[in-house]
């Protein structure tokens, strides 16, 4: 038996786009929960006035007499995010042109249950919290976090069919599109015309780029970075930028796959028509060749593919820990804890991320499935569909972010938010973990 370094059988390993993506979202989900954990126990540690005058400390960008000055906390939220809104527009993208979201007819149901997923839980919040000082946060339980939920069902791993899996990243890219939807229309207090106007114009150029054929990714990231310094000076929140930026980046290969494989074939004919050399030292023609087939490679894929090729691991590994880090950690007052849970932008919460998202997923998907609008998932079981539904209550990431712009700056309802979503998140992810790992093959629903 041939043995091989780790290296090596990563090298050995083929793996599809789509297996790339949900290793990326495991990898996020496990180092987002480590800092999540870190983040709660040093706001309840001595250290915690450290931890967080940290993320107030102020860094400043000067030219001239111009300036831009913004907290660690808001480089994180504003600056960092960016980058992660800018990777949800190139999943979307690729859902759209070459994943589940392209066949109508498989991206049906998701489509619906992330609909039913977003409005249903909106519609439980507001109903705690109607005419009250906590009515903004109505959309903090729209959201479901992707990396957590597809790490759950990732640790299930053959008791789940791969299509179940599909399911729930198409549903989870149609809840992210909605969500930034949500927080561009609804949580934009103030618009300032003129940085606007000079977005949209950085977008036109995006597009031309796009149009006149160029796939160099600098100057789509030097007009990007105007793009989102204009977003963040109009009022609309900044993070917008990196989804429609990513909507322009190239997404169309050059080569078609037919000639890349027709023409690579002929090339690795020539070049094993050399003999190997003394040490197995290579002909000067072979590597002209190695060369070209590397163009060629270069050629076949996309913009698009690479830069989320590329992105995943900063992505999983940086950007989702760090705003973990810096929005996670809330101080707990055990003696008031019930006072808390019992708010009611505490039970809207809670009750929109579990009560609302299965109803909202589980019960759309139910109906459509019973009128034969769509169709189950392949090998999977409604029982299964109940489980995914739970999972989707996982609200976090996004949810977290939706609660600092519908309450920002009022820290005792930020606070009250956050320990809605730690709670419903927990459970959430708990019960359908358990559920889909000993109920769900033993229950029709």
């Amino acid at each position: 038996m041939k043995l091989y370094s780790p290296w090596e059988k990563a090298f050995n390993k083929l793996l599809t786009p789509f297996e790339q993506f949900l290793h990326a979202q495991t990898t996020t989900g496990l180092v987002l929960m480590g800092t999540t954990v870190l983040a709660l126990i040093l706001a309840n540690s001595p250290l915690s006035e450290i931890y967080s005058d940290f993320f107030h400390i102020t860094i400043d960008f000067n030219v001239g007499s111009w300036k831009l000055s913004h907290s660690i906390h808001h480089w994180i939220n504003d600056g960092l995010m960016a980058i992660f809104f800018f990777m949800i527009g190139l999943e979307i993208k690729r859902e759209v042109l070459v994943g589940e979201l392209s066949n109508i007819k498989i991206a049906i149901l998701p489509i619906l249950s992330a609909i039913g997923g977003m409005v249903f839980p909106a519609m439980i919040y507001l109903a705690f919290n109607m005419g009250q000082e906590g009515s903004a946060g109505w959309g903090i339980p729209m959201a479901t976090d992707i990396a957590f939920a597809i790490s759950v069902l990732v640790l299930l791993g053959k008791r789940v069919p791969p299509s179940l899996v599909a399911f729930l990243v198409a549903l989870a890219i149609v809840d992210d599109l909605g969500a930034v939807l949500v927080i561009a229309i609804f949580y934009t207090e103030q618009i300032h015309m003129l940085p606007l106007f000079l977005s949209g114009v950085s977008f036109l150029i995006l597009v031309l780029f796009n149009l006149f054929g160029i796939r160099m990714i600098l100057p789509y990231f030097i007009v990007g970075l105007f793009m989102w310094f204009f977003m963040l000076e109009s009022g609309v929140h900044a993070t917008i930028a990196g989804v429609i930026s990513a909507m322009t980046i190239p997404s169309k290969p050059r080569r078609t796959a037919l000639d890349f494989s027709k023409h690579t074939k002929n090339l690795l004919d020539e070049y094993d028509s050399y003999p190997v050399g003394v040490d197995n030292t290579l002909h000067e023609r072979q590597k002209a060749i190695l060369t070209n087939i590397k163009y060629r490679i270069n050629s076949i894929g996309t913009p698009a593919a690479k830069l989320e090729h590329d992105l995943h691991l900063p992505v999983a590994l940086v950007v989702i820990p760090l705003f973990a880090f810096a929005n996670a950690g809330i101080a707990i007052d055990f003696n008031s804890i019930s006072g808390t849970i019992g708010h009611p932008i505490s039970l809207g919460i809670i009750a929109g991320l579990i009560l609302g998202k299965v109803v909202g997923i589980f019960g759309v998907a139910w109906i459509a499935i019973k009128l034969k609008i769509a169709s189950l998932p392949q090998n999977s079981t409604i029982s299964q569909v109940f489980g995914v539904a739970f999972l989707g209550g996982i609200g976090f990431t996004m949810s977290i972010f939706v609660a600092d712009l519908a309450f920002m700056d009022n820290e005792k309802l930020i606070f009250n938010a956050k320990v809605g979503i730690l709670i419903a998140s927990l459970f959430a992810g708990l019960f359908g973990y358990f559920w889909l790992k000993y109920v769900s093959d033993n229950t029709n629903i």
